[in-house]
């Protein structure tokens, strides 16, 4: 049972380790130290700690309904509330608090399986529920996977442990239930190390897959800050140089003048440059105040009306909806400018714009899609990749999809771009529930 206990313990730490911030793995590192602990307890009492070993006995059996149905709670954000979710945490408790205080633990524990079992088997079964809807209302493609994966690996062995533990424990008492539920542990934890390195389970995948992405964003957003600042000096100096230069050649040698007429005009276009580059790479700090996302989208197409005109695309609009989201408006209407941008430059004249705005369940999707060219599959997994570009030209810098990805996982949300060559490209902004204002 040492094993069970660090196994479990191990996970947990990993869990914590990849994203300490995020309530959902605080709470499944809670739900796996709960459950390990109860692999102590033979350790415990062959060393003659039976007072340790009752009271580890003990708070496995309460904590880990708690904790697997908190998690749950959490994991499904079906409460986006997180002041409902504090009173969800503290009513939830009553029951285990109740049992520890009223368990007599001397001269040996003697635990109350029937009350157990009346109160820890509708938090596993919520539990198993919770994880369940959270795969059904998922309108992500890839958090959904991410999502079902998570409840194939964790139902089972959830379900195993009220039968073979608590129901158990009132049926038949005698019955060596750690020896069906190790089984059940194996399959869990082995999937779930399979998983995270193929899809990614509970966010760990995003240590190998996303981050590598976000860190490429901060790394870039600081060389451009120091590349800005060390180009703007050295053109400082090539300026006032030039400057100096025209004074003292100005009657004395026309083409001179015109030569540096061109490194003037070299340099500035330096400076639009590097700008232009800091300005989509540096760190984005959000300013979040209520939006109604129809009207923001309508007026990204105004300010892009000359350019939709230029190449005669009609615009199509569905609004199903008129939402209110919390989002930073300025950022927002830069990165949708930005997909505009990229749908009427793939297009020929003539094209179609199609943009649909709706509510999937409880989120809102807004959907840019063109009929232009596509974007071919060996290019389509790098969209995202700052300085990469499809498109062959030096006035583009391959910035404009990092900025909106950064733009809307910071936000909360995330963005997928949908494509097939000849056929068009649909760029999706998917965003979450708790930032959609209901009511």
């Amino acid at each position: 049972m040492i094993y069970y206990f660090f196994a479990l313990l191990t996970a947990a730490v990993i869990l914590l380790a990849n994203n300490p911030r995020s309530e959902m793995n605080r709470w499944a590192a809670f739900f796996l130290i709960a459950a390990a602990i109860g692999g102590l307890t033979d350790v415990l009492i062959r060393f003659g700690y039976d007072e340790w070993a009752n009271m580890d006995q003990l708070l496995n059996h309460t904590l880990t309904p708690y904790g697997i149905l908190v998690f749950s709670l959490v994991y499904s954000e079906l409460v986006p509330s997180s002041r409902a979710r504090l009173y969800l945490k503290l009513a939830l408790l009553l029951f285990p608090v109740w049992m520890m205080m009223t368990t007599p633990l001397q001269p040996e524990i003697q635990v109350n399986f029937r009350f157990l079992l009346g109160w820890a088997a509708p938090y596993y079964l919520a539990a198993c529920l919770l994880l369940i809807a959270s795969v059904w209302k998922e309108t992500n493609r890839r958090k959904r996977r991410n999502r079902l994966i998570a409840t194939i690996i964790i139902v089972p062995t959830i379900l195993a442990a009220l039968l073979f533990i608590n129901v158990a424990a009132i049926v038949a008492p005698d019955m060596d239930a750690f020896r069906y539920v190790s089984l059940f542990i194996i399959y869990s934890l082995s999937v779930a190390l399979i998983c995270t390195f193929i899809y990614g389970v509970l966010g760990v995948k995003l240590r190998f897959e996303k981050d590598p992405l976000e860190g490429t964003m901060k790394a870039v957003s600081s060389g451009a800050v120091q590349l800005n600042h060390s180009i703007k000096n050295e053109i400082g100096k090539i300026a006032i140089s030039s400057d100096n230069l025209k004074r003292e050649l100005s009657a004395m040698s026309p083409d001179s003048l015109s030569h540096l007429d061109i490194i003037t005009s070299a340099s500035g276009h330096m400076l639009d440059m590097v700008n232009r580059i800091h300005s989509q790479m540096r760190d984005i700090v959000l300013v979040e105040k209520p939006v109604r996302l129809d009207q923001l989208v309508q007026g990204c197409l105004h300010l892009h009306q000359g350019l939709l005109e230029q190449k005669q695309i009609r615009v199509q609009t569905d609004y199903f909806c008129e939402p209110v989201i919390y989002g930073d408006s300025v950022h927002l209407s830069e990165a949708i400018g930005n997909v505009l941008t990229n749908a009427v430059e793939a297009m020929e004249v003539g094209g179609v714009l199609s943009i649909r705005l709706e509510r999937v369940k409880k989120s809102v999707q807004l959907c840019v899609k063109d009929n232009g060219k596509g974007i071919p599959d060996d290019q389509l997994e790098r969209v995202f990749e700052p300085f990469f570009s499809t498109k062959n030209r030096s006035s583009n810098f391959g910035l404009g999809l990092s900025y909106v990805y950064n733009v809307m996982r910071k936000s909360g949300g995330s963005v997928d771009v949908i494509s097939r060559v000849n056929e068009g490209t649909a760029v999706i902004f998917h965003f979450a529930a708790k930032k959609v204002r209901h009511g």
